[in-house]
């Protein structure tokens, strides 16, 4: 069976769960999980985790994203993207500088203020929020921060202008950023309605375009028996942090799982990655409760296999 990341690239018209489905056929596999829901209208970088790497699929999850979008000024719509219905269309004649677009841009930059959209997965009481959407209800929804590193207007023109007035941006962002609501946001800072009208994610985690097959790419890669060629190994979910071989002194509890006395690394980390022979085998952090000491929050078998 296959072990590791395959970066996929999610095609237009499926949801992350079509992927896994497809890929289970293709690889004739059942342990395989995705890093995260892509809406069927998105296209781009989705990791796919195969066997032993599935533990890692929330690290890669929490890891930041690279997108490219269409802002399209002037129209509004129930899901803050193009597949939703029009709220409000302002067809009246707009004209923004390019200095005012990467004002908003640049006042969108850091850490901000977002509420959800009613047509998300975020849970409220128990239930998806597009659950009370599909029945006509709005709820409440809580505000959460998040955090926008970097926004890159890819256009070059001087003055955008028109009735419906589109532009391109490159994001970088951290977990949690809904970039429709995003464009709603520039929308209000330019004083009009918005939404975001095209999404194409670059990169998730250290995953890039680059490195992705696209479904017909792995079936063909299953046929040649050379997919094992592009699986990238579980550590690559794991290089955020500090990486130490176990030793003659630490193995058996290493290997074993044990709580042990803190490691000085994870006075500055948030985790620590034990390998041996170069695979990892364990992810430690601080013990919760008790003082000085870690505990592991992954364990990884050095055995291959499904």
């Amino acid at each position: 069976m296959y072990e590791g990341i395959l970066p996929l690239w999610k095609e237009k018209g499926m949801t992350s769960h079509d992927c896994v489905f497809k890929l289970r056929k293709i690889l004739k596999m059942k342990r395989i999980g995705h890093t995260g829901t892509l809406d069927p209208s998105v296209e781009g970088v989705l990791p796919i985790c195969l066997g032993q790497a599935t533990k890692v699929s929330e690290y890669i999850m929490d890891q930041g994203k690279i997108y490219v979008a269409t802002i399209s000024i002037g129209t509004s719509t129930t899901t803050e993207d193009a597949d939703g219905d029009i709220v409000v269309n302002d067809s009246t004649s707009k004209s923004f500088s390019r200095e005012l677009i990467l004002e908003v841009l640049a006042e969108l930059t850091g850490e901000i203020t977002q509420i959800p959209p009613m047509y998300s997965a975020v849970k409220v009481n128990g239930k998806k929020l597009y659950e009370y959407a599909r029945e006509g209800k709005e709820v409440e929804r809580p505000s959460r921060k998040v955090m926008i590193h970097n926004i890159n207007l890819l256009d070059e023109a001087a003055t955008f202008s028109g009735q419906e007035v589109t532009f391109n941006i490159e994001i970088e962002c951290g977990k949690g950023t809904y970039i429709r609501t995003l464009a709603v946001q520039i929308g209000e800072l330019l004083g009009y309605p918005a939404h975001m009208s095209s999404l194409v994610r670059t990169a998730s985690g250290s995953f890039t375009r680059e490195q992705c097959l696209t479904l017909a790419d792995v079936q063909n890669a299953v046929e040649e028996q050379t997919l094992i060629d592009t699986l990238l190994p579980l550590k690559s979910a794991l290089s955020a942090w500090p990486t130490l071989e176990v030793n003659e002194e630490n193995e058996k509890s290493i290997t074993n799982g044990q709580v042990v006395e803190v490691h000085p690394l994870l006075m500055e980390n948030e985790k620590i990655v034990y390998e041996m022979l170069g695979d990892p085998i364990a992810v430690y952090i601080k013990h919760p409760t008790k003082s000085g000491m870690m505990k592991p929050e992954k364990m990884f078998s050095s055995t291959k296999g499904d």
